[in-house]
């Protein structure tokens, strides 16, 4: 393979093309001829350096894509494999990592993924064991080969970021979580589908002000009438098409012939502009029956590319009462260089109650405590008898279950989630930030309720440290201590939080 991914995005001086293809319950027949014919199209056309082929896309069950991306590699174009971590353990995951590296597929989407859809009998068991953060830092202490001595593995791994969120909460925690993504060695990042270009341009300004030298991609869909309804209800977690665009894209599609048309040129426009902010390439989905479609979009980049300005007030769609880190250029639309007031906070009682376990954990919960060496011999004499141990996990259980709904993980972490139990409150287990899914600040899953990550931002911003959760690497889950005590867990050193 003379082309490849790795190579094009790495070279500054490209616009890298990619194309997402999305199988089918299938194992043969129409759904896979029909994206197997696109890749080889693609391979054909020249101008494309990597299809990416989703996983299990909205949970359900489908065609995987390691199969379907083995035999495109071996036709000679380059894949992506969208690697998601709701379907298997870590140990499952480290075992599909080995088998993609025997199967010659190198580049990785790493995600956490949408939570778990209908499969045989109803809907599936989420795993999430690890995040897209603890995915990233295994694939790449697989490379280093510190995770299996003497086998070392050339993966590129990437990752998504979901930059069209509307309140500061969550626009904030997308952006501290590619931050701990970066730390974690992403090689790219590709972004979720949205057409406010002031948000495409606000993440470029976030990469450059926070030091996040990571080449991405964004993502342009073409846009039906279907695809846009189903954005619009929030049913693709992440992707934002606002109630103004749905009703221009509806009345365009009256005239199906005049609907693809301005689809076409819609993708077009919205690619040369990402061309021209600086993004590194495009990443076209929505392309479902052949090539013929990107070929156009393409051909028409072209022609445009130089008139990029021009198209920038087409791509005016905000969220209502959007929150934007920088404030608006009035010449161009876009970011200026100054930052807009953040001012999200918590109520009086959640601030009270986020004083009140912060100044217990640092009382009780750190190894530097000034009672540290006390605390830790209690706990040696309390983790001796069967009977002293029963009684401080009824201690410990009782009041950690009334204020945190505590499931006896045995290795806490909300210390880590602004005293807000990541086990019990996010349907994902989060540790590492909040995944793409929520929406106003609403949980992706639990849509009655707010995301676990938007009340702790709140709290951290309460006490005008709202950057606390940034570049913090929280290890996945020790399920050996499962159903133990996680206070002296902590104090005897077993948790993830013991000092080496």
């Amino acid at each position: 393979m003379d082309r490849t991914f790795r190579k094009d995005i790495l070279d500054s001086n490209d616009f890298v093309i990619t194309m997402e293809l999305v199988p089918g319950e299938q194992s043969r027949g129409r759904p896979v001829d029909t994206v197997m014919a696109i890749a080889s199209d693609a391979l054909e056309d020249g101008r494309v350096s990597a299809v990416t082929i989703t996983d299990n896309p909205g949970g359900h069950p489908a065609l995987s894509p390691d199969v379907l991306g083995e035999e495109i590699v071996r036709s000679g174009m380059d894949v992506i494999v969208h690697f998601a971590c709701r379907d298997e353990n870590r140990v499952g995951l480290e075992s599909r990592a080995l088998q993609l590296g025997l199967l010659g597929i190198q580049n990785i989407l790493a995600l956490t993924g949408d939570f778990s859809g209908e499969g045989f009998a109803g809907q599936g068991a989420p795993v999430f064991d690890l995040d897209s953060v603890s995915l990233l830092t295994m694939l790449r202490m697989m490379d280093e080969g510190t995770l299996t001595p003497k086998d070392k593995e050339e993966f590129f791994t990437g990752c998504a970021i979901s930059p069209f969120k509307r309140t500061e909460p969550e626009c904030m925690g997308q952006y501290q979580k590619l931050q701990k993504k970066v730390l974690a060695q992403a090689s790219f990042a590709i972004t979720q589908v949205g057409y406010d270009v002031r948000k495409f341009h606000e993440l470029l300004c976030v990469q450059r002000d926070w030091d996040m030298e990571v080449p991405t991609l964004g993502s342009v869909y073409v846009l039906a009438p279907g695809a846009a309804r189903v954005m619009y209800q929030g049913k693709i977690p992440g992707a934002v098409v606002t109630e103004k665009l749905l009703g221009i894209v509806e009345n365009e599609w009256e005239d199906k012939k005049k609907g693809h048309a301005d689809a076409i040129e819609r993708s077009a426009q919205l690619a040369v502009i990402l061309k021209g902010l600086g993004y590194r390439g495009a990443h076209f989905g929505g392309i479902h029956k052949g090539f013929e479609t990107l070929s156009r979009i393409l051909d028409r980049m072209e022609e445009i590319e130089e008139r990029w300005q021009e198209f920038l007030p087409g791509f005016d769609f905000p969220q209502e009462n959007s929150f934007y880190l920088y404030r608006r250029d009035p010449d161009t639309g876009i970011c200026s260089e100054l930052l807009n007031p953040r001012g999200k906070r918590c109520s009086n009682w959640e601030k009270i109650m986020f004083q009140f376990f912060r100044g217990i954990h640092y009382a009780f919960f750190r190894h530097t405590a000034p009672f540290a060496s006390q605390y830790r011999m209690i706990c040696v004499w309390l983790d001796k008898g069967r009977f002293r141990n029963s009684l401080i996990r009824i201690l410990e259980t009782i009041p950690k279950k009334l204020m945190f709904s505590c499931q006896q993980c045995g290795d806490c972490a909300i210390q880590h989630v602004g005293f807000l139990c990541p086990e019990s409150q996010c349907p994902k287990y989060t540790r590492n930030g909040p995944c793409g899914g929520s929406r106003d600040g609403m949980c992706e899953v639990h849509t009655e309720r707010q995301c676990v990550w938007f009340r702790a931002y709140a709290r951290w911003a309460s006490i005008n440290q709202a950057d606390k959760m940034i570049g913090e690497f929280v290890p996945p889950r020790m399920w050996e201590l499962n159903q133990t005590s996680s206070w002296l867990n902590f104090h005897l050193k077993k948790d993830h939080q013991r000092p080496e």
